[in-house]
């Protein structure tokens, strides 16, 4: 026999408690919200999305009948199971968990208990980038300073063979750039003796 649920209930028993769970799920998936007292919207998150869960495993393929079977268990209301399995669930096939949401309006006029609005998550799920920590380097091991100077090694040639080339290049390249300011040097003395002879 279930332990019974230690301190107060919503209802006078554990049946009564049942019922009255019953009948706030069966109005969530029928309407799509509804506003009750803040502990019963707490006592029905669970409830009502372990029904979800049940609803999606049969859209998934995994038993349907026998899914279907286990929500008509609680809730009675069979237009309403065919709605959580043909309506609810396909619209929760991409979203892991958290297909409610409770919202807190404040308290009521007559009683002053604490309300809350309790709906389902409508909008569709976009999955968030995990915001996992960057691994840890590993403990450098006693090897590890003989293979870094190997590669330092290994990487200073290619260095030093790309300076022989750039001087090679520039080697190559000084002849030409000499005889071309040696021609610039020709053309002015040139162009100055013509503006002497204008002067004149």
């Amino acid at each position: 026999m279930p332990k019974p649920k230690k301190g107060p209930r919503l209802g006078g028993g554990a049946a009564h408690q049942r019922l009255i769970l019953s009948n706030l799920a069966t109005a969530l998936f029928e309407h799509g919200r509804i506003t009750t007292t803040e502990a019963k919207a707490r006592t029905l998150r669970p409830y009502a999305e372990k029904l979800i869960t049940k609803a999606k495993k049969a859209h998934a393929g995994e038993n349907p009948l026998h899914q279907r079977r286990e929500v008509l268990k609680f809730i009675r209301d069979k237009g309403v199971v065919h709605t959580l399995f043909a309506d609810i669930a396909p619209t929760f096939a991409e979203r892991p968990g958290g297909y409610t949401r409770i919202t807190k309006i404040g308290n009521r006029a007559g009683d002053n208990a604490p309300m809350a609005v309790i709906e389902l998550v409508t909008e569709a799920y976009a999955p968030s980038a995990p915001t996992a920590k960057a691994p840890a380097a590993p403990a450098p091991a006693e090897e590890a300073p003989e293979a870094e100077a190997a590669e330092v090694e290994e990487t200073d040639a290619p260095e030093v063979e790309a300076e022989t080339e750039v001087a090679e290049v520039e080697e190559t390249d000084a002849p030409e750039a000499a005889e071309a300011e040696a021609e610039v040097a020709e053309e002015a003395p040139a162009e100055e003796s013509t503006e002497d002879t204008d002067k004149a």
